[in-house]
C-alpha cells in the first residue's frame, strides 16, 4: 500500500484544518453502523427499560453529537447539516442493537464524521441507560459503510 499523505497535516508536521474553500457545493452523504453487543436479557431489558425509552433517548443523543461533531474533532468543519437519522435493529447473532446513522449535507466537505460520531454517541446512550442491566455490554464495529458527494 502506498503511503499516502495525511490531509489534516503540512509539510512541517504541523495540524491544520483542510482548506475545501475551492472545492464544490455538492449533495454529500455518509452512512455508518455500530453494534452495541449485550446478553439475551440486556437486549429484552432495552425495549422495556424502566429509565426511559431507550430508543428514542439514543436517537436524539446521535442527533445532538453529529450537529456536535465539529466542536468534538478539533480539525472538523462546522456544517449547516440538512438531514440525520439514527436507526437500531436488534440482533440475536451476535445478541445486540445495531446503530446506524446518516448524515446529508449541501456543502464542500463530506460528513463521515459526523456519521461516525452520530452512531458513536448513540452506543454509549444505549450503554449508558442499560449499564445496570449488564456493565459487560461490547460497543464493537464502528465504521463507516456509505460516503458519496
Amino acid at each position: 500500500m502506498a503511503e499516502q499523505p495525511l490531509t489534516h497535516v503540512d509539510a512541517d508536521g504541523r495540524v491544520r484544518m483542510v482548506d475545501v474553500g475551492d472545492k464544490l457545493a455538492t449533495e454529500r452523504q455518509a452512512r455508518a453502523e455500530g453494534l452495541v453487543r449485550t446478553a439475551p436479557e440486556t437486549l429484552a431489558a432495552a425495549a422495556s427499560a424502566k429509565k426511559g425509552d431507550v430508543r428514542a433517548a439514543a436517537e436524539i443523543a446521535g442527533i445532538m453529537a453529529a450537529k456536535k461533531t465539529s466542536e468534538l474533532i478539533p480539525l472538523c468543519h462546522p456544517l449547516a447539516i440538512t438531514k440525520v437519522t439514527i436507526d437500531f435493529a436488534p440482533r440475536q447473532d451476535p445478541t445486540g442493537i445495531h446503530v446506524t446513522a446518516e448524515v446529508k449535507v449541501g456543502g464542500q466537505t463530506g460528513v463521515e464524521m459526523e456519521a461516525l460520531t452520530a452512531v458513536s454517541v448513540a452506543c454509549l446512550t444505549i450503554y449508558d441507560m442499560v449499564k445496570a442491566v449488564e456493565r459487560g455490554m461490547r460497543i464493537e464495529g464502528i465504521r463507516l459503510i456509505e460516503k458519496s458527494g
